[in-house]
């Protein structure tokens, strides 16, 4: 089984899920903020909270480039540049936002803007390299995320099967290195008919020894629990601690409730895929013996008498000769007296 080991995580279709919560860009760029975020993603149970590490400058070019998006019930309409530069930590605020991780005893995850971007966040400590969507063609950027040797988690949306290869191929996928593709939708909120969870199985078929995993952009629990079952391993999803903050992303984010309802719903859909062997459970070896029928007399039979349809028939409990062997016992003859409600046991009688 197909597997990537991310800090002291493995993961695997057949290991419990790692689930991402997506911090993003909801701290607002405020410190407090995006502390208070990861106690939320500590107090959900999720494996990871993750941000995004950038400089605006680096990656918005034109500055007059107008953003519109909902925010606090209202359409908002402003330079993409000013927006994102409001969303922006320093240095020593990542270093913080990493130290609070730490002392809160869950994994920092962020997705690197440009080189620099990363190499910053190679400095402070990182188990792996997520890349988003939006960088998913930028392959002199994959190809210098490889030369830092992590394992990557990379989100396919907008991306058809040709765009997969030649991303899967800047990386060294086929090299084996350590991948998790990521089936994504970008649209926010995806709606359920544009999430396409076959498409799993489409690249699970094209790229076989890859982890899975799905990048979760609709709204609720049902989309990512059922990617479970598709065999998806690794999940994230945006969160905020209250729509009605002020940003792009906060309206249709998760709310710290919602987001550990999600957590659960995965690890309970985990446990109801359960094992593809077909045999009875524990619980129901004793319902099997309780609901199931034995061969028993159904009137007194005489030594001598024929076992037949009319003094046998088929009872609970299931603790005696099953039914399946209905055939074996007709036709035979009791050596001894039966009396009526007795289970017919292979001692009962003799070939006549």
């Amino acid at each position: 089984m197909n597997s990537v080991i991310i800090g002291e995580h493995v993961i695997s279709e057949n290991n419990q899920p790692f689930i991402i919560a997506e911090a993003g860009i909801n701290h607002n760029g405020d410190l407090t903020t995006a502390f208070k975020m990861i106690d939320v993603a500590v107090e959900s149970g999720v494996n990871a909270v993750k941000f995004q590490t950038f400089k605006a400058e680096q990656f918005c070019g034109d500055p007059q480039q107008m953003f519109t998006y909902n925010s606090q019930g209202k359409q908002i309409t402003e330079p993409m540049l000013d927006m994102f530069k409001r969303m922006e930590f320093t240095v020593d605020e990542w270093r913080q936002v990493k130290a609070y991780c730490d002392k809160q005893n869950i994994m920092f995850l962020s997705t690197p803007q440009n080189p620099s971007d990363l190499e910053l966040l190679l400095d402070i400590g990182i188990d792996v390299i997520k890349v988003g969507s939006d960088d998913f063609n930028n392959i002199p950027l994959l190809k210098s995320y490889k030369k830092a040797n992590l394992p990557m988690i990379l989100s396919c949306g907008m991306a058809d099967l040709s765009d997969v290869f030649i991303a899967l191929e800047a990386v060294g996928a086929f090299e084996g290195a350590p991948i998790i593709l990521c089936l994504c939708t970008s649209q926010y909120p995806t709606p359920p008919e544009d999430i396409n969870l076959e498409k799993l199985r489409t690249l699970k078929a094209a790229f076989p020894m890859l982890v899975l995993g799905f990048s979760d952009h609709s709204q609720g629990a049902l989309a990512s629990s059922l990617a479970v079952t598709y065999g998806a391993a690794l999940f994230e999803k945006h969160f905020t601690l209250d729509h009605n903050l002020q940003g792009p992303d906060h309206w249709f984010s998760e709310n710290p409730i919602s987001l550990k309802q999600w957590r659960d719903s995965i690890h309970q859909a985990y446990v109801m895929k359960g094992s593809a062997v077909i045999r009875a459970t524990e619980q129901e070896l004793s319902m099997r013996t309780l609901a199931r029928r034995s061969i028993v007399a159904i009137t007194d039979i005489n030594p001598n008498d024929k076992l037949t349809d009319k003094n046998i028939g088929l009872r609970r409990p299931g603790d005696g000769l099953p039914p399946i062997l209905w055939d074996k016992v007709v036709g035979f003859s009791a050596n001894k007296v039966i009396k009526q409600g007795t289970k017919i046991n292979f001692g009962d009688f003799i070939d006549s």
